[in-house]
């Protein structure tokens, strides 16, 4: 079947209006992303953990437990019963020589958290002060914060009858008696820093500044996956010490949404093509029907 000038101009024309209603109809679709928290917020507060100060001593990781009633276990990574550990990283390249740096290791609680936007029941929300807070009784244990977090933070509880999931929210902060997460008031070697988002940047760049042999020039944190409240200054790569640094400095909710956003257009587009090929190859079918 041969398609003349005439049918293909029609066929086109099909094709054309189609996106155009499309086009009226996919903006509401793709109205700017209303994030569930007040986005970036500027008065962020957060920790600024020297890993170079840090001895191990785990006394963060034991106020923590403490702080939020948790079991005095020995644990050996973040579960739904340990919100906050010390990790103790071999640096060294050489197996006979072991060089260890301990690492403090908790949410990121991070600007835009992707946790926060894959939770379809509003149980993690960020506050306005930065820090991402879970709430038990709304969780209903699916799961997508797990699968949605690019550090692997939020742990599902398996030895519950009613497993949910947890992680650190600083909750400790809402005490009235203490101005600053527990884990941060127990450190004896001033390894954690406790205070605004944008001063503890200020400060984490003027040590790198001032002692650039002793710190890698790299604020973990800063601008990872849209930058988080918790930020690592460090002596040794970031890689070494077993943090991800692949991450983008786009957040993922912007990054997936951005992504998203082109589906109605595609959809549309290729409506349009469709209705135009069944136009096509139905017609002949319709003028027959319509000579005889």
């Amino acid at each position: 079947m041969k398609l003349s000038r005439r049918d293909f101009l029609k066929l086109l024309g099909i094709s054309t209006a189609t996106l155009g209603v499309g086009a009226t109809m996919a903006p509401p679709l793709m109205s700017p992303r209303r994030s569930a928290i007040p986005v970036g917020p500027r008065h962020s507060k957060g920790v600024l953990i020297d890993t170079t100060k840090c001895v191990g001593c785990k006394s963060c990781q034991i106020a923590c437990k403490q702080a939020n009633g948790l079991p005095d276990d020995r644990p050996v990574a973040l579960s739904a019963t340990t919100l906050t550990i010390v990790d103790f990283c071999n640096i060294s390249r050489k197996a006979d020589t072991p060089e260890i740096r301990p690492v403090k290791r908790q949410c990121m609680h991070c600007e835009d958290p992707a946790c926060v936007s894959a939770c379809p029941v509003g149980a993690l929300v960020k506050q306005e002060n930065g820090c991402v807070t879970y709430d038990e009784n709304v969780c209903i244990g699916c799961r997508y914060c797990m699968i949605a977090c690019p550090f692997g933070i939020p742990k599902y509880n398996w030895d519950s009858a009613n497993p949910k999931i947890n992680k650190c929210a600083q909750n400790c902060t809402a005490n009235k008696k203490r101005d600053k997460p527990a884990c941060v008031s127990a450190c004896p070697q001033q390894a954690l820093i406790y205070g605004d988002r944008d001063e503890l940047l200020k400060l984490a760049h003027a040590r790198i500044r001032e002692n650039p042999t002793k710190y890698v020039n790299h604020v973990y944190g800063e601008k990872e996956v849209g930058g988080t409240t918790m930020l690592y200054i460090a002596g040794t790569s970031f890689e070494a010490l077993g943090f991800r640094v692949d991450l983008p400095e786009i957040s993922l909710p912007q990054l997936t949404w951005e992504a998203q956003t082109k589906v109605p257009w595609a959809f549309f587009g290729m409506m349009g093509l469709l209705s135009g090929i069944a136009w096509w190859t139905h017609r002949h079918e319709h003028d027959k029907t319509k000579d005889e």
